[in-house]
């Protein structure tokens, strides 16, 4: 079951208005959580709202407001609030559509939605944009209010459904090229070239799965926790590797070799993936205009 809805309104392109859904694309978190506790007594520590002069407050004698001087407030009332909104605050507005590789991962800020029909009457506009997009390898950029905050977003066809993705804002992320500076120019031989090539090229998945990946940290912490409880003490932790040194790159590569399976020479080659407009903005801010060469 999807459960409930984490937003519901329409997704507007242009005049046409299609019912959705939003959920979380992502589960409740499985990571363990600790409780601050008294040293002393082992009492877990309690947060309570208080106010200066009337001491501890309930939930329902809290309202919201604005500091505009020091020590002044303007309080906000959520029916006033609630006045701003309007009927673009219900539906995801698509400005533009963009090529899959316009925007880079860079800027996706880490909050995803899958959105589906909502009603029947969804359904078939729903898929025919959902294969139009797909068709033509194009992602919407729209806009949307959620959670009360006026945010940025990219959909795209992931599988069947379509998937909104929150961004940031282009002044909210530093590009590539602000670090520019912090690269020297080093050069390398063609063997150096080649043999960092083999080394990637053997460590390169043909299937990736990312169900073999695992949160190690919480699988320790929640071992150590079934040991104090059971009485056990305290878990032995495996010995720790070295501190990994810096030696020359070509040794490196070559001891990495030997570790791997190399593949063969008949192995079809990496496939070569475009770059992104930020990465491409990247290199260009790294590069000096050419000098023109003199006719004779």
């Amino acid at each position: 079951m999807a459960g409930h809805a984490y937003w519901k309104g329409f997704l507007r392109i242009s005049l046409v208005s299609i019912p959705v859904k939003a959920y979380a694309a992502t589960k409740s978190s499985e990571k363990i959580s600790l409780n601050q506790l008294h040293a002393e007594c082992h009492s877990r520590i309690q947060y309570r709202k208080t106010c200066p002069i009337h001491g501890e407050v309930s939930s329902d004698e809290i309202v919201s407001g604005y500091e505009f001087e020091k020590g002044k407030y303007v309080v906000i009332d959520p029916d006033e609030l609630e006045k701003l909104r309007t009927e673009r605050d219900k539906s995801i507005d698509v400005s533009t559509f963009v090529s899959s590789e316009e925007i880079d991962p860079l800027y996706h800020a880490g909050r995803n939605y899958y959105l589906l029909p909502d009603a029947a009457i969804g359904q078939k506009p729903y898929q025919l944009v959902h294969h139009a997009m797909a068709e033509q390898g194009v992602q919407a950029v729209a806009q949307v209010v959620l959670s009360k905050k006026e945010q940025l977003v990219l959909i795209r066809p992931v599988d069947d459904l379509l998937v909104m993705t929150a961004l940031n804002f282009a002044a909210e992320v530093r590009t590539p090229a602000s670090f520019v500076d912090e690269l020297a120019k080093s050069t390398a031989t063609k063997p150096e070239q080649q043999l960092t090539k083999q080394l990637i090229e053997a460590m390169t998945a043909e299937k990736f799965d990312l169900e073999s990946y695992h949160d190690e940290d919480t699988q320790k912490l929640a071992g150590l926790i079934e040991a104090l409880v059971a009485g056990e003490g305290l878990v032995a932790s495996p010995a720790q590797a070295s501190e990994p040194q810096v030696i020359n790159i070509m040794d490196a590569i070559k001891a990495s070799m030997k570790q791997i399976k190399i593949p063969k020479a008949s192995a079809k080659p990496a496939r070569k993936v475009a770059p992104s407009k930020t990465s491409r903005q990247a290199s260009a801010a790294r590069k000096t205009p050419a000098k023109k060469r003199k006719s004779g």
